[in-house]
């Protein structure tokens, strides 16, 4: 069910935002992809003010991320965070990602997927797929199947529940998979993600939200594969309308319209933060209402109409399954995780 209008610009007040949840990270390690800024940035001081035992700061840029981790020291007095290199719009940077993981040893309890873009136009990677749908989907789908065994290990090892947390926007209620697109299982997202399909003004500005809805497609599907008992926590989080450089390429009269609701209507990015951190350890007590679950403002929000109808859990099977196709192609991990840990 779509919220009101009213409902949602209620959750834009600063005064309406819950306080961030405390919790005891010591001795357990956090990674948080797009940290060096914004709502990544943030999230890492709350878990620095947590006593996490690690901080992966993984970032693009080494120059930007030294920062960050340097900002975090100061700002926190935390002097655990690490700098940890990954180009998501490069698959090759996120296997050498996940190498370093294996090469590192150390346990994974919680991942924060929050690094996307939004460039507004029809952009080539190095790999040849559109930049919003390699970085937004491919690529985090991508890292977190390959950690996926370290993220399991750590749980059973420890005793403990890991969590994965994908950042997902409460934007997926105004767009769908449209129908051209849904037609063609086994190219979805080829075809999402084409310059021909692309060529349309609207579909171009709908991108980065369709990735968005894929985003909580691909947390359901991965919860739902791997089975209740599995130990390891799984959704997606909206963090709301905030300040962020997300929107730092965008370009034009969109651009410009972009900044008016900016200026007008959206959080500062640490009210933002607050959410991701609650997906990520909220409800201690009670973490399995949180498998596979939409969450926004601090609780469980049931997903649009299109995501719980007939059209979105069959559009969610197909990419699911296109996804993993196209990753397997990438690096043979990919199947061996599927055959080991998930059903099919």
């Amino acid at each position: 069910m779509k919220p009101k209008i009213s409902e949602r610009l209620k959750w834009q007040r600063v005064k309406n935002q819950p306080p961030v949840v405390s919790g005891d990270l010591s001795g357990k390690t956090v990674c948080v992809l797009g940290a060096n800024t914004g709502i990544g940035f943030e999230t890492c001081k709350h878990f620095a003010n947590m006593n996490a035992g690690r901080i992966i700061l993984a970032c693009r840029s080494e120059a930007r991320g030294q920062e960050a981790v340097q900002r975090l020291e100061q700002e926190t007095g935390y002097a655990k965070g690490e700098l940890w290199i990954i180009d998501l719009s490069d698959f090759r940077s996120v296997r050498q990602f996940a190498d370093r993981w294996e090469n590192d040893g150390g346990r994974l309890d919680i991942i924060v997927a929050n690094a996307a873009m939004e460039p507004g136009k029809h952009v080539l990677t190095k790999d040849g797929w559109d930049s919003t749908v390699q970085v937004n989907h491919l690529s985090t789908s991508f890292v977190i199947l390959l950690l996926l065994p370290r993220i399991l290990k750590t749980a059973r090892d420890h005793g403990s529940l890991s969590r994965i947390v994908l950042v997902s926007s409460e934007l997926l209620y105004d767009i769908t998979v449209e129908k051209d697109a849904r037609d063609k299982p086994g190219n979805i997202i080829r075809t999402l993600a084409s310059a021909e399909y692309l060529k349309d003004t609207r579909r171009m500005r709908e991108l980065y939200s369709v990735t968005k809805l894929m985003n909580l497609f691909f947390a359901r599907a991965l919860n739902a594969h791997l089975g209740p008992s599995a130990p390891v926590i799984v959704n997606a989080v909206a963090p709301g309308f905030c300040v962020s450089e997300l929107r730092r390429d965008l370009s034009g009269g969109f651009k410009y319209m972009v900044k008016v609701f900016e200026y007008m209507f959206a959080l500062p990015t640490e009210c933002g933060s607050r959410r991701l951190v609650w997906a990520a350890v909220g409800l201690p007590n009670a973490p399995d209402s949180l498998r596979g679950q939409y969450i926004n403002c601090c609780e469980v929000w049931e997903p649009s109409d299109f995501v719980i109808g007939a059209d979105g859990r069959k559009c969610q099977q197909d990419i699911w399954i296109e996804t993993l196709a196209i990753l397997d192609k990438l690096d043979p991990r990919i199947s061996e995780v599927a055959d080991t840990y998930l059903a099919a």
